[in-house]
């Protein structure tokens, strides 16, 4: 039967199969009945006829809570390619836990070999391993020659829904299509019925078709309902054993046929008149009910005791599918039955070995509704959420934890619960009187002799102490309890917590602790990581990197993202303030991706604000404007300091790269001010230098002494490398002389670049021209090969003054290139394949083959091998 009123939509996916395709794909949108499969249907007929492939899969509420059952079902036409991660996922091997990103990765690979058509059917009801999975095949399949269409029911959450695909919402048919359709099923209807049924249907495609027969009642039935009622007035009419048999294909919904006879104890033919009546198609080895909403009628319409023995049917013959098994019986089960939770909780621990968090889950929260007593469903559901909290489910972990908290807890099982919501290590959105809360969990655990777990209480609330200020009083508790675990000095947990806690007070010892710890790196990733942060709390900006970069190898192969946009965000942040843009952009443009696929908007808040600044120092101040207006709407919506303060830093420096030297004043002085949401306790002698020279170009130095009084008394508190050395800058500004210029000069090659620059000006000023055009030569190249473009044309400038000509330089080829772009061809310029290059970023290797098509006419090569020369 021909699609009435669906010509625009079915032009667009016309288009979408005959390519080049400029999108991913489609996301069809609809109530039930409105006509997505039907849509689906032309659509793949479509792609068979343009030589397209089609893999498909159709989620069915019953395997929900089955990891990767959806992803299963789409690859297993080619089953032969699978490799290391998907047969982990599938439990073709018995191989350690993979990562979702592993697995993910593993599809891309898979799906890009050749040209597709993937189709993904009531996505609502897929696992959420698979609709994971194909969200991050969406995301980066765009030069690809796949097409990913999926279809979704309308007010229902799915991943895929933020997966970059287009929208197709469907609606009521117009009324001469509406009219039409009903003609065409039903031409004899008299002229009354014909009006009320077109009414009733309000433009529904199945409505249209069902309701002739069975409009149901006069009231104001929901039309759901009604469709409802109109199939189980049809099943109604069907032999009893039929009917027994279509309630075990229901709840056996993506089973097999031989499953769903043998249940029933019933032969192939009791289900023929199902077939004469339209309801059901028998598929290879399968019932296919027409439409979805056939099965939840006929489960609605039995009694409780129906569905159980139904159930129960089912589990005795699926013995050697234990997942399966335990879950038909769960679902017969009303009250509490410790073998049935028993055999959950075993569903849960395969669930979770393959990858599948979110059907472990499941499996242990209805493990612990069956539990026999409050001690078994306690620690269930502690270990669901956490799960939850390693899957980065905050709203299922404190939904979890609140029910938790209904029940007889011991202390034990008392104190996992609050630690376990301090997992999420933002804080951003609590009340800080929550760090002193964690703190004297973490004393009592402590006491209790769960020191680990002590420590792990204590990293959480360290770490609100980055994104918010928990105030002095806090910070003590957290101390206090630190210094009392009995850890060795230079356990790294302890230095890092430390690093958080008090950056000041014991910078001396975190920097040594971290100093000691740098031959270590490349061991633990997550140990690496954490250290990377630490050292960014008290100012070791090139420890901060090096860690950060030495952590974000592990983290990639192990598929951790989440961590791994923590470490790029601290690595690209560090990278910034030694100078090192070329190094920082890519990075950072990676964090903010990762940042945001990992539902990390914090993270990617900060990664934003440091885009700001790279866009700042290269004097794109436009761009810096932008990004900075965006991270600084994330930082406010929650009061995350990083954020802010970055934020300040990228508009202060805008600021003065223009000549505002009052606003770069306004902007950077704030981080200084303990009432204003920017201040930040590690954060606030980072910007010595750059506020100096706002302040003193503004003609207020006498403020600028206050500042440098205040923090000389934080700085002989702390070594922080980013302080002393900002701190000898403001000292040769604020009273310029060659011993105290000379001093300054003892820091990174951006630092030095800005010291010369000041040394020349002042020495230009001094009527010491000779002497000045050597430090302002030597500023002018460092920032030239830091790509510093604002203090580069600065310097240019002052050599001018000072008599000596200085061409402007061309355009670094690094800045013909986007930062994404610039990523991929410095690790092509590196000699990695393309390939290589996507299971580094999580692209597939035809996209990255596109970026360097793109690539090579903007830098001028022909060729791989001319890259490494172009961007040196």
């Amino acid at each position: 039967m021909p699609l009435h009123g669906r010509d625009a939509e079915l032009k667009a996916l016309a288009a979408l199969v005959d390519g080049p395709a400029d999108q991913a794909g489609v996301l069809v949108e609809g109530p039930p009945g409105i006509g997505k499969s039907a849509l689906v249907a032309e659509t793949v007929a479509a792609a068979s006829v343009a030589g397209l492939r089609v893999l498909r899969t159709t989620a069915v509420e019953a395997e929900r809570h089955l990891p990767y059952a959806g992803l299963h079902q789409l690859l297993h036409p080619m089953r032969a390619g699978l490799d290391g991660p998907l047969r982990a996922a599938f439990g073709l091997v018995d191989a350690p836990e993979p990562s979702p990103f592993l697995v993910g990765m593993a599809a891309l690979t898979l799906l890009t070999t050749t040209p597709l058509l993937v189709v993904a059917e009531d996505v609502h009801w897929l696992d959420r391993a698979s609709a994971d999975v194909l969200a991050f095949v969406a995301r980066r399949i765009g030069s690809d020659p796949v097409v990913l269409v999926a279809t979704v029911r309308d007010g229902h959450p799915s991943p895929l829904r933020d997966a970059g695909l287009t929208p197709v919402v469907l609606e009521g048919l117009a009324t001469d299509d509406a009219a039409d359709l009903l003609d065409s099923v039903a031409p004899h209807l008299s002229a009354a019925a014909r009006s009320r049924v077109l009414a009733l249907a309000a433009g529904n495609p199945l409505a249209l078709t069902e309701l002739p027969a069975h409009p149901g009642d006069d009231g104001v039935l929901p039309l759901v309902d009604r469709l409802e009622h109109a199939f189980t007035a049809r099943v109604a009419a069907l032999p009893p054993s039929t009917r027994a048999a279509l309630l075990v294909a229901a709840v056996n919904e993506g089973g097999s046929l031989a499953e769903t006879l043998a249940a029933a104890n019933a032969g192939p033919d009791v289900l023929t008149p199902a077939v004469d009546a339209g309801l059901i198609d028998l598929g290879f080895d399968a019932v296919v009910f027409r439409h979805p909403l056939m099965g939840s009628a006929l489960q609605t319409a039995v009694s409780l005791a129906d569905r159980g023995r139904a159930h129960l049917a089912l589990a005795d013959t699926l013995r050697d599918q234990p997942d399966r098994r335990a879950w038909h019986r769960a679902s017969a089960t009303a009250g509490v039955d410790e073998r049935v939770a028993a055999d959950l909780e075993d569903a849960a621990d395969r669930a979770v070995r393959r990858g599948g968090a979110d059907a472990g889950i499941a499996a242990l929260e209805q493990a612990a509704r069956l539990s026999e007593d409050d001690g078994r469903r306690a620690d269930r559901l502690l270990r669901a959420a956490g799960l939850a909290v390693d899957a980065g489910r905050p709203d299922t972990a404190e939904r979890l934890v609140r029910a938790v908290r209904t029940l007889d807890l011991s202390p034990r099982r008392s104190a996992t619960a609050s630690r376990l919501l301090s997992g999420f290590t933002d804080g951003v959105r609590e009340d800080v009187s929550r760090v002193a809360e964690l703190a004297a969990l973490a004393g009592s655990v402590a006491a209790a002799g769960q020191v680990d777990e002590a420590a792990r209480i204590l990293w959480g609330a360290a770490m609100r102490c980055f994104w918010t200020e928990p105030g002095p009083a806090a910070r003590r508790a957290l101390l206090a309890v630190a210094d009392g675990l009995p850890l060795p000095a230079g356990d790294p947990r302890l230095v890092a917590i430390t690093a958080y806690v008090a950056p000041i007070e014991r910078g001396a010892v975190v920097l040594a602790g971290l100093r000691a710890l740098a031959g270590t790196t490349g061991v633990d990733p997550e140990v690496d990581r954490y250290l990377g942060s630490a050292a960014l709390q008290v100012g070791a900006f090139d420890l901060a990197a090096r860690f950060s970069a030495a952590a974000a190898p592990g983290l990639r192969a192990r598929g951790q993202l989440g961590l791994l946009a923590r470490a790029l965000a601290v690595q690209a942040w560090s990278r910034v303030r030694l100078g090192d843009l070329a190094g920082a952009a890519p990075v950072a443009a990676e964090a903010v991706a990762l940042a945001h696929e990992t539902g990390q908007p914090f993270m990617g808040g900060l990664a934003t604000a440091t885009q700001a600044a790279i866009a700042a120092l290269r004097g794109d101040h436009r761009q810096a404007a932008r990004l900075a207006d965006d991270a600084e709407r994330v930082g406010l919506a929650a009061g995350a300091r990083p954020v802010l303060v970055t934020v300040r830093l990228a508009r202060g420096i805008s600021a003065l790269g223009e000549g505002r030297f009052d606003d770069a004043v306004a902007d950077l002085s704030r981080v200084l001010d303990p009432a204003d949401p920017s201040f930040h306790v590690a954060f606030r002698g980072y910007f010595v230098a750059e506020l100096a020279e706002a302040v003193v170009r503004s003609g207020r130095t006498d403020a600028l002494r206050d500042v440098v009084r205040d923090l000389e008394s934080i700085a002989a508190l702390t070594p922080s490398p980013a302080l002393h050395s900002g701190l000898r800058y403001a000292r040769a500004v604020l009273d310029p002389s060659d011993e105290l210029f000379t001093a300054a000069l003892d820091g990174g090659p951006a630092e030095r670049g800005r010291v010369h620059l000041a040394f020349g000006e002042w020495l230009r000023r001094q009527r010491r021209v000779v002497e000045s055009r050597t430090h302002l030569r030597a500023a002018r190249e460092a920032f030239d090969a830091l790509g510093l473009t604002t203090w580069a044309e600065r310097a240019r400038a002052e050599l001018r003054g000072a008599g000596e000509s200085s061409p402007n330089r061309g355009p670094d080829a690094r800045d013909r290139l986007t930062p994404h772009e610039l990523g991929i061809a410095t690790l092509a310029a590196e000699g990695l394949t393309n390939r290589e290059i996507g299971q580094r970023l999580f692209l597939s290797h035809r996209t990255v083959s596109t970026h360097l098509h793109r690539i090579f006419p903007k830098l001028g090569v022909s060729s791989r091998a001319e890259l490494a020369a172009a961007l040196a």
